[in-house]
């Protein structure tokens, strides 16, 4: 099964929703394949960001990231980093659809609650640049067989 990389950033600590977002990821049938909190730096941020260093919002960005600690995750299902994706909506929570985690509990570009890869090409490289090996489990839900047709597994 396909792995995906999530940061639960800053905003979803300081609003206590930490709960109600990786609820969202389990009902779905998702398994966290890891999880741990951590306090980011800028040597990290400028790594995960590269594409954004340019941008005069960087260091507002790099501000806000580091405002609190952060909870990262793995999350591992069929097609994940579309299903997270979807699940996430749109960057911008003012434009993200009722029913996403950005449309239900944002209403910043910036303050948008969740990071989620945006391929499985990237989630490969985010999860090898903030998780070990030996950090990440495989196994399988109790459930898989209410979650997934046996071809689908």
């Amino acid at each position: 099964m396909e792995q995906t990389f999530i940061i639960l950033k800053p905003s979803t600590i300081s609003r206590s929703l930490v709960g109600d977002v990786i609820t969202r990821f389990q009902r779905k049938g998702l398994i966290i394949a890891g999880i741990k909190m951590m306090q980011l730096d800028e040597k990290i941020l400028r790594e995960h960001y590269a594409h954004l260093v340019d941008r005069p919002f960087f260091p507002t960005l790099v501000k806000s990231m580091m405002a609190t600690p952060v909870i990262v995750m793995v999350l591992k299902g069929k097609d994940v980093v579309s299903v997270v994706r979807a699940m996430v909506g749109a960057t911008n929570c003012r434009n993200a659809a009722p029913g996403t985690i950005r449309g239900d509990f944002g209403m910043s570009g910036q303050e948008n609650i969740v990071h989620a890869s945006d391929s499985p090409e990237n989630a490969a490289i985010e999860v090898a640049r903030f998780f070990k090996p030996e950090e990440i489990f495989d196994y399988d839900l109790a459930t898989i067989a209410s979650i997934y047709a046996p071809d689908e597994r």
